[in-house]
């Protein structure tokens, strides 16, 4: 992906406000930083420089100087790091899995967020991918969710199945399937993914919090700092949203009338 180009008096303005000299970062170093958050956010669309200077400045630029200091091994930046972030972490895992089970999940982050030198002799941090667009306390809990998320549909796959003379395996009587079935599902299926592609990555977030690893709306409030009424409204919205999607697909592309839609529904 081509980098756009900053102004260097820019970088050290900003360079200046996000404190960075703190730990010591490169200004080169946080010049790329800065070009590389922009080209992300900016890619494809037309922007001038006043554009990307209001986009730069809207950024959690102390955090974003923080996280390549933290990538490049700066040890007066980890030490800082692990004193004021590490709770934070932690919180975030009770919030997840009250159990303790998800600090777990918090500690082998650590090694991911300081990361190993590849072939080349640069080290590969997962604070590659902090960009600053949220505050890193924020970017942190996501990414912990994720993972909690990750390792609940890994430990589905490899659930054992019931024994034979089990009554778990013992197969329920069902209906005669509908002969459209096949095809309204594989129609389902794909509008759904679409309709979901679509959504803002907080929204996917909430969902995956309450129906993946079915945290209360009190839980999830607490974890993404917001009021429970709150978290409760945007799912309602993100599911109408999402209907809403999948009902025009559907209809406009599928051709399909109002009651096909319903038994695709069903």
């Amino acid at each position: 992906m081509p980098s756009l180009r900053i102004d260097g008096g820019l970088v050290r303005r900003l360079y200046g406000r996000a404190r960075a000299e703190r730990w010591s970062l490169d200004v080169d170093a946080w010049g790329e930083a800065l070009e590389t958050s922009a080209s992300r956010a900016l890619e494809g669309k037309t922007s001038d420089a006043r554009q990307v200077e209001r986009y730069l400045e809207g950024l959690h630029l102390e955090d974003l100087a923080l996280g390549r200091a933290c990538a490049a091994g700066a040890a007066s930046a980890w030490e800082h790091f692990v004193r004021e972030l590490r709770p934070v972490l932690y919180r975030a895992a009770d919030v997840i899995d009250p159990s303790g089970g998800a600090r777990e999940l918090a500690d082998s982050l650590y090694a991911d967020l300081y990361g190993l030198q590849d072939r080349s002799g640069k080290r590969a941090s997962l604070f590659r991918y902090f960009h600053g667009r949220s505050s890193l306390a924020t970017w942190l809990r996501a990414v912990l969710a994720q993972r909690h998320v990750d390792r609940l549909r890994e430990g589905r796959r490899v659930e054992p199945l019931p024994d034979d003379d089990s009554s778990a395996g013992i197969a329920s009587a069902s209906a005669t399937p509908h002969p459209d079935r096949p095809r309204y599902v594989a129609r389902m299926k794909h509008a759904l993914r679409r309709a979901m592609s679509r959504l803002p990555a907080r929204d996917r977030l909430r969902l995956g919090c309450y129906y993946a690893q079915e945290l209360t709306l009190a839980q999830i409030g607490r974890l993404l700092r917001e009021h429970e009424a709150t978290v409760s409204r945007h799912l309602a919205s993100t599911r109408r949203a999402i209907r809403e999607d999948v009902e025009r697909q559907l209809r406009a592309e599928a051709t399909m009338t109002d009651a096909e839609m319903a038994l695709c529904f069903e």
